[in-house]
């Protein structure tokens, strides 16, 4: 039998001389900022916050410093990996290298599905803001949908164009979004100056003690989803091996002060109180209209400017992923082509949008079908479809950790640290235990009650698909993580 006969189910020969990046083309700034567009403060805590002081009480501000340190954990993984071996594949390629094949490309399959899962509640809330927006504003009802087809094509253009540009452009966004949040936060604390208090950091205001600061968790780690952004852009990154950790830690840390100044200025335009907070559905703007209305416009306008640097870095960085993993034979090889002059993984950020798109219309018909048409609002599938695809998200952190160790004693026995790829990563390991459980706890309403069997459906596809590729292509584990950003 032909080589070429041999692998037929899903054509994962790479090439011999493999698609490469625009390599170079972004600075420490860059990737940085595109990190920090990607988590989109405003985006996260706008329609977050409302549920995270629900579930922590007024002091939310301390179960948001408890999900840093917990972040500042799995930046110290990635960290450690793309220092000594910084690629596009990011996880995927650590994992695999670490373990083989198989977990290559279940890890692929799993990152790709739950980013995927993810990327889809950002297309919906782009559309969905705007709407809001409009109405808020005008009084015109339009369709969601439409807004969101609009927006996500106007991304998609930015990004073919070239990684330059659209992170240019996401750095932007981002920078007029902290400036707002900002400027909102210090003048409701001044406003409020008569009656400030330390009773955000104090842990007796934790609703429930610390089963309401574990409740809390999920969604506070849920604020720094993107941290990780930049070890995907490693290829087109000048120095990646120095750059990509410090856009890491500095992402983390610049993100986590933000948030944590956010919440204390809404929990003291709320007057410290829990109930309040929890029944207002955007707390931050709430704030923003109670100390002036132009700076309640303001705050509108960032919503939607994060919104947008959140898709366009989200997509960038993402559907890099995936396109490494095509590269490399894990994934189908067409998704490893770059557009011939500008250097973009054209075909990935196609497929993943389009996959994006499949999931809103999937989800809009189950609605539908079970006569529940009106919970079919972008914000209902923000909180729902960002859940899902955070448990199978935090499943690739996990393993990520676990790897580590095991990469450094098989590949850098030298350099092997007890405290930096041990200790710390085993701590991160207990630190993502929570929010999986949280997350996955039985008595959930639905459709919450059935993601964790959703998410273990997935995972047990993807092991059986990348156990059969593996035996089929047993030059798989080789290719893995193959292709080093910088040589």
């Amino acid at each position: 039998m032909s080589e070429a006969a041999s692998v037929p189910l899903s054509e994962t020969k790479a090439p011999e001389s493999p698609d490469r990046l625009h390599r170079g083309a972004l600075r420490l700034v860059d990737i940085s900022a595109s990190t920090m567009a990607n988590i989109g403060p405003a985006y996260s805590f706008f329609f977050g916050a409302g549920f995270l002081f629900l579930t922590a009480g007024v002091a939310a501000p301390l179960t948001i410093i408890v999900a840093a340190i917990a972040i500042a954990l799995l930046g110290n993984t990635l960290s450690q990996f793309s220092r000594v071996h910084p690629s596009t594949g990011g996880f995927i390629s650590y994992v695999g290298k670490t373990f083989g094949g198989t977990s290559a490309v279940t890890t692929a399959l799993l990152c790709g599905a739950g980013y995927m899962i993810a990327i889809s509640s950002v297309l919906a809330i782009c559309g969905g803001y705007l709407s809001i927006l409009l109405n808020y504003y005008f009084g015109w009802n339009v369709p969601w949908g439409i807004f969101s087809v609009i927006l996500t094509a106007g991304a998609i253009v930015m990004m073919v164009r070239g990684v330059a540009v659209s992170t240019k452009l996401a750095g932007l966004f981002f920078g007029f979004e902290m400036l707002v949040l900002i400027v909102v936060s210090v003048a409701a604390i001044i406003k409020n100056g008569g009656h400030l208090s330390g009773v955000p950091f104090d842990p007796s205001h934790i609703t429930n003690g610390f089963s309401g600061l574990a409740a809390g968790f999920p969604l506070a780690v849920y604020l720094f989803i993107g941290w990780e952004n930049s070890a995907a852009l490693a290829e087109e990154t000048g120095d990646p091996r120095r750059n990509v950790p410090r856009a890491v830690f500095l992402s983390i840390a610049l993100m986590a002060v933000g948030y944590v100044l956010f919440a204390y200025a809404t929990a003291t335009g709320f007057k410290y109180s829990a109930t309040a907070l929890g029944a207002a559905a955007i707390p931050f703007i709430s704030v923003s209209h109670d100390v002036a209305s132009w700076l309640a416009f303001f705050a509108y306008i960032a919503g939607m400017t994060s919104t947008l640097g959140v898709l366009i870095s989200a997509v960038n960085s993402q559907a890099r992923l995936i396109f490494n993993a095509g590269r490399e034979g894990l994934l189908p090889r067409w998704l490893g082509r770059v557009h011939p002059v500008r250097k973009t993984p054209v075909n990935a950020i196609f497929a993943f949008v389009a996959i994006g798109a499949v999931i809103i219309v999937v989800w809009a018909v189950l609605h539908l079908a079970g006569g529940d048409s009106g919970s079919m609002s972008a914000l209902n599938f923000f909180v729902e479809s960002s859940t899902m695809g955070t448990i199978l998200v935090l499943v690739v952190y996990f393993l990520s950790n676990l790897a580590l160790p095991f990469y450094y004693r098989k590949y850098r026995p030298a350099e092997l640290r007890l405290l930096k790829h041990v200790i710390l990563p085993v701590l991160g390991l207990i630190a993502i235990g929570v929010p999986v459980y949280y997350l996955c706890k039985p008595g959930q309403a639905s459709p919450y009650s059935w993601f964790p069997y959703a998410a273990l459906a997935v995972i047990i596809v993807s092991v059986i698909y990348a156990f059969i590729l593996n035996r089929r292509d047993p030059g798989l584990g080789e290719r893995v993580g193959s292709i080093i950003a910088d040589e």
